[in-house]
C-alpha cells in the first residue's frame, strides 16, 4: 500500500521535488522510513481530494490484492442509501445520526464508530468544499460485510465543518467498506464524480434520489 515519492511523482504526472514540497508544506502524510518518504495510498487519495489534486479513480488501484470484484459506484450507494432531512445542530450531533443511519453489520460497535470519527474530525475536517464532507477515519472503516456501501446524507441544516472554503457542509458521504481496496477503490471514483457536472447538478436537486442513481449510469 506504500509509494516511493518516484512512484507518487510518476503516478501525478509530477516532479518529485514537488511531491516533497507538499510533504513538508502542506500536509501531505508521509513516513521517513530508512531516510526515504513512503506514501499510503489512501492517505494520498484524501489528502489529493481536500487539497483539489485530481487523480483519475483507476490510478491508485491495488493490483492483485485479491479476486474480489469490486462494486460500481453506484451499487455501493444504493447498497448505503440516501437520507434527506439528517437532523442535527453541530458536527458531534450530525455524526451521531450519520452513524445511526450505517448499514452496519449486527453486532458492530456503533459508539465504537463514532469515537474514530470524531477523532479523525480533531484531527482535521473532511469537509472537501463545496458543502461536501466525507467523514472517514486516516484508516479505513473496515467491517465484515458482504457489500461496500456509502451512504449519503443530506442534513436539515448546513454545518460548519471548518471547511477550507468556508462554505457550511449539507452533504456527507460516509463509506463502509470490508477491505482496504474497496474503500481505496471507492473514495477514488466518489473524488473523481464530485468533480462531474451531471453528478454535481442531481446532488443539488431536492428530494432527487432517482436522479442521482442515475447519473452514476
Amino acid at each position: 500500500m506504500l509509494l516511493k515519492i518516484e512512484d507518487t511523482a510518476r503516478l501525478l504526472d509530477v516532479s518529485e521535488k514537488e511531491v516533497v514540497q507538499w510533504i513538508r508544506k502542506d500536509g501531505l502524510p508521509a513516513a521517513l522510513i530508512d531516510g526515504r518518504y513512503e506514501i499510503n495510498r489512501v492517505e494520498l487519495l484524501e489528502w489529493a481530494n481536500e487539497n483539489g489534486v485530481v487523480i483519475p479513480p483507476d490510478l491508485l488501484a491495488v493490483a492483485g490484492a485479491d479476486s474480489t470484484v469490486l462494486p460500481s459506484l453506484r451499487a455501493a450507494l444504493a447498497a448505503g442509501g440516501i437520507h434527506y432531512d439528517v437532523p442535527g445542530e453541530d458536527k458531534a450531533s450530525v455524526l451521531r445520526h450519520v452513524v445511526s443511519l450505517l448499514p452496519v453489520p449486527p453486532g458492530v460497535d456503533a459508539a465504537f464508530l463514532l469515537e474514530v470519527l470524531f477523532a479523525r474530525e480533531a484531527l482535521g475536517t473532511t469537509a472537501v468544499g463545496n458543502g461536501i464532507a466525507i467523514p472517514h477515519v486516516r484508516h479505513p472503516i473496515l467491517l465484515h460485510m458482504a457489500t461496500p456501501s456509502i451512504t449519503l446524507c443530506f442534513l436539515r441544516t448546513p454545518i460548519d465543518f471548518e471547511a477550507p472554503d468556508g462554505k457550511p457542509v449539507r452533504i456527507l458521504f460516509t463509506l463502509t467498506t470490508p477491505t482496504v481496496r474497496s474503500h481505496l477503490h471507492l473514495l477514488s471514483r466518489l473524488a473523481y464524480a464530485l468533480r462531474d457536472p451531471a453528478f454535481k447538478a442531481a446532488l443539488e436537486q431536492p428530494d432527487n434520489a432517482a436522479g442521482i442513481l442515475a447519473a452514476l449510469d
